[in-house]
């Protein structure tokens, strides 16, 4: 019995699958693999996919995905980060921060690891990139949570300020040295 549905399967594979004569074959696709244009890879490819079911939504690249909708009417005009916060949501955003009193790369990165924490314990996910020896760069894959962050950022000691959409805050204690961080000798 098992036999026999092998038999089956095995002339129903051969029957369905599809070969060209080299007659009805596109122009592209009697070349030489070797020789194609990144043209001609692109249309194998497009062949190859053609049959594939559409990603889920949530797997989308970010610049393929729906944006979240947006209701107008609940917003308040007259705060203009509350309307960029609401606008971001779900979008990736970066803000720049600049630690202040010329600190050491090592200090840099401890300070901010600190504030990583601290943004992470109050559940806003944000990743963290060194650029200089005096500043980082968070990166939010929730771009409306950037602005709760930027509330936490500026209250740190040690912050000179954080960049956020083109707009500069400075931090509310940049003088007062953060007692919990020891500077290595």
């Amino acid at each position: 019995m098992k036999c026999l549905y092998l038999i089956i399967l095995v002339c129903v594979t051969l029957t369905s699958a599809k070969k060209y004569n080299d007659e009805e074959k596109p122009a592209w696709a009697k070349k030489d693999i070797r020789d194609f244009s990144d043209a001609d890879m692109e249309r194998l490819f497009d062949q190859w996919e053609e049959d594939e079911d559409p990603l889920p939504e949530d797997e989308l690249p970010e610049h393929l995905r729906k944006p979240p909708s947006l209701d107008l009417t609940k917003l308040d005009m007259s705060n203009p980060e509350s309307v960029l916060q609401a606008t971001k949501k779900g979008q990736t955003v970066m803000m720049f921060v600049t630690v202040a009193n010329k600190p050491t790369r090592h200090r840099t990165e401890e300070l901010t690891k600190i504030w990583q924490s601290g943004l992470w314990s109050a559940h806003i996910q944000a990743e963290r990139y060194l650029i200089d020896d005096d500043r980082a760069i968070f990166m939010f894959k929730d771009g409306s949570q950037a602005w709760t962050a930027k509330e936490y950022l500026t209250d740190q000691d040690e912050l000179k300020d954080v960049q956020l959409e083109s707009q500069t805050y400075p931090g509310k204690k940049p003088d007062v040295k953060n007692k919990s961080v020891r500077d290595e000798l």
